[in-house]
Order: C-alpha cells, then sequence, then structure tokens
C-alpha cells in the first residue's frame, strides 16, 4: 500500500512513516500544496495511494463520489484528532498500525475509508 500524506498534516508525518518502511509522501514534498482536494484525489488514484488526511468530510464526499462514478480510489485513511500533531512520529506509527493491520487481514481494495487509531 502506497500512501500520500495530505498538507494538513505535517511533511514530517512522511518522513517518518518512510524511516518506518512505508510508502510515504507528502503534497508538500510533491509541490502538490494548495491544490483543490479533488486534484489530490485524481493525483492519489492515477498514482494509487491512500489520502491520510485530517479533512475526513471534504475527502469522504469526495470519495462517495468518485466511488459512484465507477472509479477505482485507493481510499481515505482519516487522521482524528486524537491523534497530535506533534511529533509527526505519533501519526506515523498510527499508519503503521493501520498498515500492519490491513495485511494481516489482506488488502482492503479499492475506494477504502477508515480511521487510524
Amino acid at each position: 500500500m502506497r500512501y500520500l500524506i495530505d498538507e494538513d498534516l505535517s511533511h514530517e508525518v512522511a518522513e517518518a512513516a518512510r524511516g518506518l518502511g512505508l510508502d510515504a509522501v507528502s503534497v508538500q514534498e510533491l509541490g502538490r500544496r494548495g491544490l483543490s482536494d479533488a486534484a489530490q484525489l485524481a493525483f492519489s488514484i492515477q498514482e494509487g495511494r491512500i489520502i491520510v488526511t485530517r479533512n475526513r468530510d471534504d475527502f469522504l464526499a469526495l470519495l462517495v463520489a468518485a466511488f459512484g462514478a465507477g472509479q477505482e480510489a485507493p481510499g481515505v485513511l482519516v487522521v482524528p484528532h486524537t491523534i497530535p500533531g506533534s511529533p509527526a512520529s505519533l501519526a506515523a506509527h498510527a499508519l503503521l498500525r493501520w498498515h500492519d493491520a490491513q495485511l494481516r487481514r489482506g488488502d482492503p481494495g479499492a475506494c477504502i475509508c477508515d480511521f487510524l487509531f
């Protein structure tokens, strides 16, 4: 599984996630800061990356619309506010826990929507 860290999280989350062995890049690292959520979702579909974000409402609506239009989107992972933004390693470790749980259960497939824990 591959991940795109949204700009509402620090680019350091992607760096920490990579340090844990995950395939993660941030919107900031890719020079995509300030683009619309729809553009970020389109990019994630193109790149086969699950979006990791705090922006639950907008991305869930976009994911539902993509699914309804027959697009196979990798999905959205929501980082709840119970996971602090600092240090970035907290969100990265939550992502790793989710990733490992998915591997144990089998790949969730397209259009997943879940919350980190």
